[in-house]
This record gives structure tokens, C-alpha cells and sequence, in this order.
């Protein structure tokens, strides 16, 4: 297959098509193959990772204004999906007005890395202070998380926070405009990587990547405790290959490697094919009951 057209040629030229709302800004997040918006509330996740996949390829790929137009529509939309104190909602209605907001903080990880990408295409130094105000409310929460942890007032940690900070410090490095911010994001990256390797979520002796462990890195026999998420295993798993290639830190590589070995035969569906969303380590009824998704 030839990625870059397929990417280029179909997927984009769809969501330049459909998914920009030209009244109210922002993109659509439910739309039928036929383009046909069948729900007009929108994902906040979603605004981020637009606009950094159109200034993403518009920086590397292809410079497309079409792109940086839709960027601008994106982008212009996000402070309407920004709480007073700097938090963002989950999801909004089409105009923008609060709908849900949640305790955790990917909403804002994937603005962050969206204005970084937006700040490389534009030059807009404005983007960038963006960019970096959406990054240190996120660190914020999870420092805060982790504080509540070691005084005892949470019992267990959780797997994705951290890997969505060791790949939003990352992107954030990437479009850093001086040598001092590159390394500053560096370093966090490189925190980020050893918080997780020191986690205790590998784990030898059931062969998988937990979701869930406790406080001091150890399984837990629960519902909860048992949960592993093949899709951010291999997540993490890329995440961890970067950071070793750029950073020489054979550790992570050698992580990555030992997470796609264990996860791979325990996420395929074996019968139909794919990844499923969840599995029990001790192959006992997922709590989640959409475990068997794709």
C-alpha cells in the first residue's frame, strides 16, 4: 500500500471535506463514511489530535494550506473547550459550551502536542505559550496524582497516565524553539520513561503490561487489578522505542521489545483476527463488558 497517498489522497481530503465546522470551528467527531454528521457534540480529545495529525503532515509530509487553514479552525476552537482554570472539558457541544469533563487529563496532552505541532507550522511564538500552558496543566495533574500516591491517599497507580507523558514530553522537545526548551522536555521525557520503568507494570511473572498496580508496583488480584489493554501495551511500547533511539537508553528498548513479545499473543483474536480491547491476565470474565472490541 502506498501510505503517504492513501493518507493524503483519502483520509485527509474526507476530514478537510466533512469535519471542519466552518460556523463554529473545531471538527465534528461523528460522521458517517458517507461524511454525514450524525451527532454534533464533539470530542475534545479529538480537537488536539486534528490539529496536530493536519500541522503534523504539514510539517513533515506534505505543505498543504489547506491543512494549516483547518489547523487554524481547530485551534481558534480550543479555548471554548478551556475551563476557567485552565482544565479542558471532555466533550462540548457544537458551539463549544461544556458538556462533560473528566479527571483525567488526555484532553489536555493532545492540545499540547497539537499547538507544538501548529507552533512548527506557523511560527507563531503565541502557539508555542499555548502549547506549553496546555502541557503544565497536565504535569500538574499528574504530579498530583503521584503525591497522593506515596502519602498513601491513592493505593494504586495506573499505566496510561504516564505513558501519555513520557509521548506528550516527546512531542513537546520535538517543536521546542530553543536549545534550553529542547532539553528541558528532554529531561522530562527521560523522568516520565524511568517512572514507568521503574512501575512495576511489566510484569515477568504473568507475561503482560498491567493497566492497574498498586501503590508500590505489585499485582493486584482484582477485576481491576487484572486488566491488560493490549492497544497500550504497543502504545507504550512505541513510545518506549523512541525515547531509546533518541536518548541510547537500552533499558527502554529493551522494555519495548519484552512488551510486544508478551502482548501480542495474549491481545490477538486468534479466531477472527485483530486486538481485543481488554483481557483478564488470569483469563477469568473481564469486568469491562465491551472487553472483546476491537
Amino acid at each position: 500500500m502506498d501510505f503517504k497517498k492513501y493518507l493524503t489522497e483519502d483520509i485527509l481530503p474526507f476530514w478537510l471535506k466533512y469535519g471542519i465546522d466552518e460556523q463554529y470551528g473545531g471538527i465534528f467527531t461523528q460522521i458517517e463514511r458517507d461524511g454525514s454528521v450524525y451527532g454534533t457534540e464533539k470530542s475534545v480529545w479529538f480537537q488536539g489530535r486534528a490539529l496536530w495529525t493536519f500541522c503534523k503532515v504539514y510539517n513533515y509530509i506534505s505543505p498543504n494550506p489547506e491543512y494549516l487553514t483547518a489547523a487554524k479552525k481547530i485551534y481558534d476552537f480550543l479555548p471554548k473547550c478551556t475551563d476557567t482554570d485552565g482544565r479542558m472539558f471532555f466533550t462540548v457541544t457544537r458551539e463549544g459550551e461544556k458538556i462533560g469533563q473528566r479527571e483525567y487529563y488526555f484532553s489536555e496532552t493532545f492540545a499540547a502536542i497539537g499547538c507544538a505541532q501548529y507552533f512548527g507550522a506557523c511560527g507563531d511564538i503565541e502557539v508555542w505559550e499555548t502549547a506549553k500552558k496546555y502541557y503544565y496543566t497536565a504535569k500538574r495533574c499528574y504530579e498530583r496524582t503521584e503525591s497522593a500516591i506515596k502519602n498513601g491517599a491513592q493505593k494504586f497507580k495506573e499505566h496510561s497516565p504516564v505513558m501519555i507523558m513520557i509521548a506528550t514530553s516527546r512531542s513537546m522537545a520535538e517543536c521546542a524553539p530553543t536549545a534550553e526548551e529542547k532539553e528541558l522536555f528532554c529531561s522530562y521525557a527521560r523522568a516520565f520513561t524511568a517512572d514507568f520503568l521503574d512501575g512495576g507494570f511489566i510484569s515477568d511473572e504473568h507475561g503482560c503490561v498491567f493497566e492497574t498496580v498498586s501503590a508500590d508496583g505489585k499485582f493486584i488480584n482484582t477485576p481491576v487489578g487484572r486488566v491488560v489493554n493490549p492497544g497500550h501495551g504497543l502504545e507504550t511500547a512505541w513510545f518506549l522505542m523512541v525515547e531509546g533511539l533518541i536518548e541510547k537508553n537500552d533499558r527502554a528498548l529493551s522494555a519495548a521489545k519484552k512488551i510486544i513479545d508478551v502482548t501480542m499473543p495474549r491481545g490477538i483474536d486468534k479466531e477472527h483476527g485483530g486486538i481485543f480491547y481488554q483481557r483478564d491476565v488470569l483469563d477469568k470474565p473481564p469486568l469491562s463488558l465491551e472487553w472483546d472490541l476491537k
